[in-house]
């Protein structure tokens, strides 16, 4: 675990009342458990995986083997998906709108950034934090940014009609609680996100919700937007944790849209960065975002969904007017009372763990743990 932090410091803080999924690396290969009251279940001889465990709610403790107090578990937390589709909404808060306009406008160099980001807000500020999405009013703001020459495509999926929907991450590459999460070695502006992130079941329903590290490179998007896969997609740039919080009578999507997410980085140079995302001024809701990702698809082991961040850290690091960017060695802590803490340690992606284990690989292990029924593999 980086830094000081424990298992019990990263639980939410009423996690002995609440429901909770995630995977955990036993002896014999990775297993899904179920926390109840407390309490840590062995999971996978009711399903193997996570995305089955999903599709099986409401689940019974009883069901499960008992491995004992979630705090003396002793059991390594990966990131508490493995089947699901990991997809991401971008742009979803005013300032993240800006921020994108401005890497595009700066292409992508920082130092550019600081005069265009003044000027970009002076004259749309105000008018894209209060505008809806894909109304008449929104519709008429476009046509006046046109005019003035400051339309920008990150301005299109901020406040038209679609919503930006992008694959973040291949199935099985998440990393979960105290692992290495990976910056291109050839970044040089870059900076965490800190996300909810919805857990949603093969029928289009959220069914709970972790937190999540969507990292990104501000260099590589902000030159191209056809840049995105790079800029989003490496290894090890995508963690989720450290449990999944399943909705109940006490946990609700209004949890959700009413979260204070927080967000604090330790550099090694002693450099400390300190911010926090309000949920409750996202532009598009939760649900609808999730809607927009099912559109015209399907995902037949459930998806994940990044709902975006507004935190867009400007913050000096190391010369006026270049904002910030990470350092290998950084400590990265994102957080809500509900959903606990997720905290990463920064490293190249060359030098992060190499991602090895895949489906074939997951699958091979479960069958020989006996954990594939003849039911499960025409399930899977």
């Amino acid at each position: 675990m980086p830094g000081d932090a424990s298992l019990l410091d990263c639980l939410p803080a009423d996690w002995r009342e609440g429901l909770f999924i995630g995977r955990v690396q036993t002896a014999a290969g990775p297993s899904p458990i179920l926390v109840a009251d407390g309490q840590a279940y062995d999971m996978s001889r009711v399903a193997p995986t996570v995305a089955q465990l999903v599709e099986k709610l409401p689940l019974s403790a009883a069901s499960g083997e008992a491995l004992g107090p979630l705090e003396t578990l002793g059991l390594p937390l990966l990131s508490p998906v493995d089947l699901q589709c990991v997809k991401a909404c971008g742009v979803t808060f005013a300032l993240s709108a800006l921020e994108r306009v401005i890497e595009e406008r700066a292409r992508g160099d920082s130092s550019a950034a600081a005069e265009i980001r003044g000027r970009l807000e002076e004259r749309v500020g105000g008018s894209i934090r209060a505008v809806v999405p894909g109304t008449e009013e929104a519709a008429a703001l476009k046509a006046a940014l046109i005019e003035d020459g400051l339309w920008s495509q990150y301005l299109e999926v901020a406040i038209g009609p679609d919503a930006e929907v992008f694959t973040k991450a291949p199935v099985l590459s998440t990393v979960g609680l105290g692992a290495e999460i990976g910056i291109r070695s050839d970044s040089t502006w870059n900076n965490p996100e800190p996300e909810v992130v919805l857990i949603v079941n093969a029928a289009g329903s959220a069914v709970g919700a972790t937190l999540g590290n969507d990292v990104n490179l501000r260099d590589f998007e902000g030159r191209s937007a056809l840049l995105l896969g790079k800029a989003k997609d490496n290894n090890a740039s995508c963690s989720l944790g450290p449990l999944i919080r399943l909705f109940d009578g006490d946990f609700t999507i209004d949890d959700v849209r009413n979260a204070e997410v927080g967000l604090t980085i330790d550099g090694p140079e002693g450099y400390r960065l300190e911010g926090k995302s309000s949920m409750n001024q996202i532009s598009r809701d939760p649900l609808d975002l999730v809607r927009q990702t099912l559109s015209e698809h399907q995902y037949p082991d459930g998806f994940t969904l990044f709902l975006g961040t507004l935190f867009a850290p400007v913050q000096d690091r190391d010369e006026p007017g270049r904002g910030f960017t990470h350092k290998v060695g950084d400590s990265v802590a994102i957080s809500t009372p509900r959903l606990g803490k997720l905290v990463n340690t920064v490293v190249t992606s060359k030098d992060a763990a190499p991602w090895t284990w895949g489906l074939t690989a997951l699958m091979t292990n479960l069958a020989a743990r006996g954990l594939l029924t003849a039911q499960e593999t025409e399930t899977a």
